[in-house]
């Protein structure tokens, strides 16, 4: 008598877990695998759909079912906005992957660029009007072709016009980010405030950021003020809740 489809996927997950299939790789074909444990491919389907609720693999067009990395980045909490790393040109994304001895390139990051209206939140945030113009920055990131995260910042247009925060050429906007254009426009970043939440994606992040099925995402809020409490930026990001571990060490309060 055959294996049922649980015994199966727990035969794949140890498999991988060992790693006899190394992250980025590509399962057997179904077809392949019934033939070697002797099941049907129906069999094979229900496994395979169980590990990818478990976030170990993810199906891929025209490659296959490949395994998912296994190790997440660090997301360096209040580190990774460190001056010294801006003001030499770091920006917080590759900060991160270096933490994690990762390479990046600037073309890990693609950007959308608009003028539009801010809506309440960004308005609140910004201390706007609702509806008042203001500059959207939308930023994909990717690791290996695979989408980490997004990232939408919001500006003020006085604040951005004429900078490269506004050119939707892709990588940072230069040397620093936006935080050290925001530094020479006189607005220097002092006090971050951000808000985490953890929910399930929409259907358009389930295939913006190419999530299996079942796996949430953490939702990122950020507000950025400069040392008189001016907010210059506030932002917006999504990131694969199985990309990621959100790493902080700061001095405890008195």
């Amino acid at each position: 008598m055959g294996i049922g489809y649980r015994d199966l996927a727990t035969l794949l997950r140890e498999a991988i877990q060992r790693g006899d299939y190394t992250e980025g790789s590509t399962l057997p074909k179904q077809d392949e695998i019934a033939a070697e444990h002797g099941v049907n491919i129906n069999t094979v389907r229900q496994a395979v759909r169980l590990l990818e609720a478990e976030g170990l693999v993810t199906p891929v067009r025209r490659r296959g079912t490949v395994v998912r990395p296994r190790v997440a980045m660090k997301r360096l909490g209040i580190d990774r906005y460190a001056k010294s790393k801006w003001k030499s040109g770091l920006v917080a994304f590759a900060a991160d992957r270096e933490a994690t001895g990762r390479t990046w390139a600037p073309g890990d990051q693609t950007n959308e660029v608009r003028l539009t209206k801010a809506d309440a939140e960004t308005a609140e945030a910004l201390g706007l009007k609702p509806g008042a113009p203001v500059y959207e920055r939308a930023r994909l990131v990717k690791e290996a072709d695979v989408p980490t995260h997004t990232l939408t910042s919001y500006y003020r247009p006085e604040d951005v016009e004429g900078t490269s925060l506004v050119d939707p050429t892709p990588g940072p906007a230069g040397r620093g980010g936006g935080f050290a254009i925001l530094t020479g426009r006189g607005l220097e970043p002092d006090t971050i405030t951000e808000t985490v939440r953890a929910r399930m994606p929409t259907p358009e992040e389930t295939q913006l950021l190419q999530l299996p099925a079942g796996e949430p995402v953490m939702v990122l809020h950020r507000t950025t003020f400069t040392h008189d409490g001016r907010p210059v930026e506030f932002a917006r990001g999504v990131h694969a809740a199985s990309r990621f571990t959100w790493s902080y060490t700061f001095k405890i309060p008195d």
